[in-house]
């Protein structure tokens, strides 16, 4: 189906956006535009405004931007043609028409449709009467109110192996077997999938029935499976479907939040305790088309997973799979739950003020990474702790991006050598004799970072990182990596920092004596912009701030070798390659802000030293002051 920029126009222009924003959020006038508390955060002072002359929306406070579709899809939860075929219906607008195939497949999801619903009434219905009555004191025993039972549609599939067939009779039997309602082998007859089971339906984002999760009943059939959920059908696919997404979607707008716990009936539990944020994945691990979707509505989402070693071991499956697509602002909590507790477990023992004070304070991905690997096995030996941190390190290489891959490297192998190389005591040195130095660079070193010298003092942020470590060598290996695959493409930085990392192979774990830079090295004048550099600078801060300027100096050629390729592509496709370009102009602009939060870091400390120092008295000139 090809949209062109121009029916998407058209699209906007009939639309109010307003009008669409007021369904889910409450506006008040201010003058030509809109205003009200942000939907997309906490706030008590309203920061986001609708321009329906502009036809977009802007918070002030979080910096959610879109025009009307946008709208739809970030804060309704809708897939983009989703998004763009409920508002064509409302501006009276007929979608571009697919191709034949296409058009087909979609009048078969829109009758699949139909027999999923009727399916659904079916279970509803046979829950009342005699044969669900297995079903109801099941429900009974979770304890689960009228209203909860009602919202998530509990049914029962009965025991007969054609009960739905004979409920469904409008429908043809090829469509019962493509929605997933009944099985079909070789030249057996065809049977029902569900039966003598408790039913959930599973909606989509747009709320209609699409698939379902069934419990067993019969606690005697220990070869069948407690749950089963639909196969994946024209409608269903359980790696893009979150259970409960249609609900727990705008409850989080509320609350800011979005929690994935193991099962349906964590979520139900959950649901019923007043929770409404939470979803589950399809009885499998997470996603990346799943992880989507939570990203989509909310920056964090919480990983509420089971207290026991599975449950354990299923939120490190969910970890692993989010590292590749961390994204500045794109993470994921933990709250580990206390050991052989499950969500509801825990609510029935220790009650809702539980739930609530660990979802509040969420430990980070990678502390979690962090204390999962620590505990995977013995640490006695150096090949022990050796394993450690090779499993860190792999972890780190799976990050996409390239500031956060350093930034997760630099941290855990932080805590790696806290951990595996504990301070030692003290050193007492006897009167007469001086503490020796850190080890100098070899003369071999110290010649070939000299000659360096003038290749980078011609960079400004080369020299500084060069500068920056050099004055806090312990951050050389942590940023060795990185630093060395710069190196190997870079002829007038490289031999420098090749010269520091094998520099720094020489001290001892932990040093911070600053290396004393070969004769012929000296930061340009220029370097004054750099805070790390700074004699007063926090040492922590100036270590962050040196890290900083690494992630930018490593991430730079690689910005402007895809710029120069983006503005060769014009020849050969001049409309994507003016988006890709658009799109790189805008990273290497926010490269550019990053340069100069750092430069105005520099200036507030300037700034703060000047304040805190003598001043001349009240009325004094210059001469007087001299």
């Amino acid at each position: 189906m090809a949209l062109s920029p121009q029916w998407l126009d058209e699209l906007r222009a009939r639309l109010t956006l307003s009008s669409v924003v007021m369904r889910t959020t409450k506006l008040q006038r201010a003058g030509s535009e809109w205003k009200a508390c942000c939907p997309f955060h906490d706030e008590k002072t309203p920061s986001f405004t609708v321009s329906d002359a502009k036809g977009f929306y802007h918070c002030f406070g979080c910096g959610a931007h879109g025009d009307v579709i946008r709208w739809m899809t970030d804060q309704r939860g809708l897939s983009f043609m989703d998004a763009v075929k409920e508002l064509a219906s409302e501006a009276g607008m007929e979608v571009p028409a697919p191709d034949p195939r296409a058009a087909q497949a979609a009048e078969q999801r829109a009758g699949l449709t139909d027999v999923m619903a009727a399916a659904q009434d079916f279970y509803r219905a046979s829950l009342d009467t005699p044969g669900g009555a297995r079903a109801r004191e099941y429900l009974a025993s979770r304890k689960f109110d009228a209203h909860t039972m009602e919202r998530f549609g509990f049914g029962y599939a009965p025991g007969d192996r054609q009960a739905l067939k004979a409920a469904l009779k409008q429908f043809d039997e090829p469509m019962l077997i493509e929605a997933g309602l009944r099985i079909a082998v070789d030249d057996k007859a065809p049977y029902d999938r569900f039966r003598d089971r408790l039913t959930m339906p599973i909606h989509d984002p747009r709320g209609r029935v699409i698939g379902f999760a069934a419990r067993i009943l019969d606690a005697d059939k220990k070869d069948a499976p407690k749950y089963i959920n639909s196969p994946d059908t024209p409608l269903f696919d359980k790696g893009r479907t979150l259970f409960n997404l249609h609900r727990a979607g705008p409850a989080s707008r509320k609350s800011g939040r979005l929690v994935v716990v193991e099962g349906q009936m964590d979520v139900v539990a959950m649901a019923a305790a007043g929770f409404e944020d939470a979803v589950a994945p399809m009885g499998t691990a997470l996603t990346e088309r799943q992880l989507e979707l939570l990203w989509r509505l909310v920056d964090a989402p919480i990983l509420c997973f089971d207290g026991d070693n599975a449950g354990q071991r299923a939120a490190m499956r969910a970890i692993s799979r989010a590292l590749p697509m961390l994204a500045p602002g794109k993470t994921m909590r933990i709250v580990r739950l206390p050991a052989g507790l499950d969500p509801d477990d825990l609510l029935k023992r220790q009650g809702v003020a539980a739930m609530e004070a660990l979802l509040a304070e969420p430990g980070s991905l990678i502390d979690t990474l962090w204390e999962f690997e620590k505990a995977a096995g013995p640490l006695r030996t150096p090949e022990d702790k050796a394993g450690l941190k090779a499993r860190l390190v792999e972890h780190c290489e799976a990050i996409q991006h390239p500031d956060i891959r350093s930034l997760y490297r630099r941290e855990l192998l932080e805590k790696f050598s806290a951990f595996a190389y504990p301070p030692r005591p003290a050193r007492e040195w006897k009167a007469g004799f001086a503490k020796p130095a850190s080890p100098p660079l070899s003369p071999d070193s110290a010649g070939r970072l000299r000659k360096a010298a003038s290749g980078a003092n011609r960079d400004a942020l080369a020299s500084a990182v060069v500068a920056g470590l050099l004055r806090f060598p312990d951050q050389i290996l942590v940023h060795a990596e990185p630093l060395g695959r710069f190196a190997a493409h870079d002829g007038k930085t490289g031999p420098a920092l090749e010269s520091l990392i094998e520099a720094a192979e020489m001290l001892e774990p932990g040093e911070e004596t600053p290396i004393s830079p070969p004769q012929g090295f000296a930061p340009p004048p220029d370097n004054n912009r750099f805070a790390f550099l700074d004699e007063g600078a926090d040492p922590r801060a100036a270590r962050e701030d040196l890290a900083e300027a690494v992630a930018l100096l490593v991430e730079r050629p690689a910005l402007e070798a895809a710029l120069a390729a983006a503005t060769a592509r014009f020849e050969t496709d001049p409309e994507a390659a003016f988006a890709e370009q658009q799109r790189l102009l805008k990273r290497k602009l926010a490269f550019e802000k990053r340069l100069g939060l750092m430069a105005s870091r520099r200036a507030a400390g300037a700034a703060r030293s000047d304040s805190d120092s003598p001043s001349a008295p009240s009325g004094a000139t210059d001469e007087d002051s001299e």
